[in-house]
């Protein structure tokens, strides 16, 4: 796995897809399915040659890609603060887990098993996202402090609605685990913000 200044961007990017999707399905009642797609089919890729190879293509990252621009830009005035929020709190979190082989060993096995669900289910169907939810809720979930989501109490009450926020919150603890091999680190984000906008807009201008 690379460390490049590509490698950490595209790292980001999957971190930010995924809080976009968390926020898309807490404030309207649905994700983007081509990019929770994307996000869900990352968990199940082991040992890439590529960062990119977590993903699959710069198009499958493209609203992580305009999401983190967005929110580094501090001319825009388009930051997202719920979006922030659950950035950093992944960051942060995956630091924890990191030091918890339980949960990284549960998250694993749980993983391992929802694959074989794949031979018969879509990879975002309902059984899949409910599987993953659970994952989330058994080891993410239980690391403080908790990632609380904001959003229409209805959708947040509704079932399928908060099984797709936590699957796509623990996709973006995958893109989290991916910065840090990528070597990313909290403070890189806080001082090199110039250098991963740079990156993201030459990534988005498919250059």
């Amino acid at each position: 796995m690379g460390k490049t200044i590509t490698d950490k961007t595209l790292a980001l990017a999957g971190v930010f897809q995924s809080a976009a999707l968390v926020t898309q399905a807490a404030r309207r009642g649905s994700a983007d399915s081509a990019f929770l797609e994307t996000a869900v089919r990352s968990l199940f890729v082991r040992n890439p040659a590529l960062t990119l190879d977590v993903y699959g293509d710069l198009g499958a990252l493209q609203l992580g890609l305009r999401t983190l621009a967005q929110q580094l830009d501090s001319t825009d005035g388009e930051r997202d603060l719920d979006i922030t929020r659950y950035v950093v709190s992944l960051l942060h979190l995956e630091r924890k887990l990191a030091k918890r082989r339980d949960l990284l060993n549960t998250i694993a096995e749980g993983l391992e098993k929802t694959e074989r669900q794949l031979a018969h289910f879509h990879i975002t169907h309902d059984s899949i996202i409910a599987a993953l939810a659970e994952i989330y809720g058994h080891t993410v979930s239980t690391l403080q402090p908790r990632i609380m989501v904001s959003g229409e109490h209805n959708y947040l009450q509704n079932p399928d609605i908060a099984n797709r926020v936590r699957a796509a919150l623990l996709a973006g603890m995958r893109s989290a685990v991916l910065w840090s091999q990528c070597g990313g680190t909290r403070l890189q984000l806080l001082f090199r913000r110039k250098a991963f906008l740079a990156e993201a807009r030459r990534l988005l201008a498919g250059r």
